[in-house]
């Protein structure tokens, strides 16, 4: 399985924008689909963004448009660029991998279907 570290939290205010990173190690990361996870306190883990092996990606409707998620096979990152950002982006932001897709344009937008994850990284939007 693939180690996940991210980096790029932070604090923003309202409009601003971060880059988040994830870098991954131990395996061949181009075979994983990859995904970015957020959770707010006291709320459940959501689905942000994912891009397939094949560079195709998704996005949540509470993103869209605001946030754009790449990788590069080059150096073993996924990026989550992060703009307008509001309050109710405020989380703690996950990277996630999943080597098991079937699909080479797909990506999961179930937590559950990943199978390594990163230990989170805090993003905190404030007005």
């Amino acid at each position: 399985q693939v180690q996940l570290v991210e980096s790029g939290g932070g604090s923003v205010q309202v409009g601003g924008s971060l880059r988040l990173s994830c870098a991954a190690s131990g395996d061949t990361f181009s075979r994983y689909a990859m995904g970015w996870f957020r959770q707010a306190p006291g709320k459940e883990r959501e689905f942000v963004a994912a891009i397939a092996r094949s560079g195709t990606k998704y996005y949540a409707e509470s993103v869209k448009g605001r946030f754009t998620i790449s990788r590069d096979n080059a150096k073993n990152t996924v990026s989550l660029q992060m703009d307008s950002l509001k309050p109710e982006d405020t989380a703690v932001y996950y990277c996630a991998a999943d080597q098991y897709i079937s699909r080479w344009t797909g990506a999961s937008f179930k937590g559950g279907d990943y199978d390594s994850w990163g230990q989170g990284t805090q993003v905190t939007v404030s007005s």
